[in-house]
């Protein structure tokens, strides 16, 4: 299923320079010298961001609510053409599934960005998401490989209070803000491979460690022998999405 997303977000710009006790806002200045001055305006950006959308099959007869993944893709399926989010990762197994009991959306980064610049737009997304289907919020959950690991990692930093639990894998984060306790309320399973040579299992290891270190709820499997690919085992295996619903935003955080 192909989707499209448009979104308009308002940016406000000001200008302005010294004190502004005293600023000219109503007529041209005409006399020489330097002049504390205001400039303001709205600017409207339209974007637009392809997703995949996977219903169960009860969907649509049920009256319940349901949980709700969303999958960040890696570098490779980055573009216009949505089909390549199927190539890895949940996508790929969702493609031979009729019974998974989760929502789960799959957003498409566009060619020229990657997925920690659009935290933004994936937030606007993921309400979107809520607003028009049978969303449990209390039960969202966020997961990426690679590019996704990092974007995992960074949404979940920058909006924490979305999410009931997330599981990056072989990615990386900002530790300073681990270390500031921006994800210690969200329960945390990292996935990496030990002889991954594109991203070193280092960037996991310390994201986890600083979560730790702060009070949060953090654990790393780290796999002998995957390289790169660690994440088609672990969307492979039952154990994460049990371990997912486990866990509901308002519960009380061990």
């Amino acid at each position: 299923m192909k989707s499209e997303l448009w979104i308009g977000i308002i940016v406000l710009g000001i200008l302005s320079a010294g004190c502004l006790n005293s600023l000219e806002k109503m007529n041209p200045i005409t006399t020489p010298g330097y002049h504390p001055l205001e400039y303001e305006t709205e600017i409207t950006m339209m974007v637009k961001m392809n997703y995949l959308l996977y219903l169960p099959a009860d969907y649509e007869n049920s009256q319940k609510s349901w949980p709700l993944i969303m999958f960040l893709h890696g570098m490779g399926e980055r573009g216009d053409d949505v089909a390549l989010v199927k190539k890895e990762g949940l996508p790929r197994i969702l493609k031979d599934k009729d019974d998974f009991p989760f929502i789960v959306v799959s957003p498409q980064c566009p060619g020229d960005s990657w997925w920690p610049r659009e935290t933004e737009v994936l937030e606007d997304l993921l309400k979107y998401i809520i607003t028009e289907y049978d969303v449990d919020t209390e039960r969202i959950y966020l997961t990426g490989l690679s590019m996704g690991g990092f974007g995992t990692w960074q949404m979940a930093s920058e909006y924490p209070e979305l999410f009931a639990a997330i599981a990056p894998i072989c990615g990386g984060g900002e530790v300073a803000q681990a270390r500031l306790g921006r994800l210690n309320k969200v329960p945390i399973w990292a996935f990496h491979g030990a002889d991954d040579n594109v991203v070193p299992v280092l960037r996991s290891q310390e994201m986890v460690d600083a979560v730790n270190k702060a009070g949060g709820n953090a654990k790393l499997t780290v796999y002998p022998d995957t390289g790169h690919d660690s994440w088609t085992v672990t969307y492979d295996n039952p154990q994460l999405y049990e371990w997912f619903l486990q866990h509901r935003k308002n519960e009380e955080k061990e």
